[in-house]
């Protein structure tokens, strides 16, 4: 069973930065998928960014058009943590973001679903103000 661990989310003024991070634990497959949505009060979740991995290699980075060019999915293999880079955030970047992760390599299509996932972080608060 794969647990994800999030952290970073935090208050930030408009044009500010934050950084997200996501530790996964008890992850069995050497193929996966890891990915950021968001979630408004009301709102559906929504599909901000996911990479795919196999062993130390990193496949098709995919991004949400109202993040692309300000937001940045990585990992960090020797501390088995994955990132989100946030940069020039907007008040409508507020949210409550989720880390996801599946047992499954994505190409250029598909994955931006929540219910491509099997796993979830518990989530992160981040605030954007004007």
């Amino acid at each position: 069973q794969v647990q994800l661990v999030e952290s970073g989310g935090g208050l930030v003024q408009a044009g500010g930065s934050l950084r997200l991070s996501c530790a996964p634990s008890g992850r069995t497959s050497s193929s996966y998928t890891n990915a950021w949505f968001r979630q408004c009060p009301g709102k559906e979740r929504e599909f901000v960014a996911r990479m795919s991995w196999s062993g130390s290699s990193t496949y098709y980075a995919v991004y949400a058009n109202s993040v692309k060019g300000r937001f940045t999915i990585s990992r960090d293999n020797a501390k088995n943590t994955v990132y989100l880079q946030m940069n020039s955030l907007k008040p409508e970047d507020t949210a409550v973001y989720y880390c996801a992760a599946a047992d499954r390599l994505y190409n250029s299509y598909g994955g931006s679903t929540s219910y491509e996932y099997t796993y979830w972080g518990q989530g992160t608060q981040v605030t954007v103000s004007s």
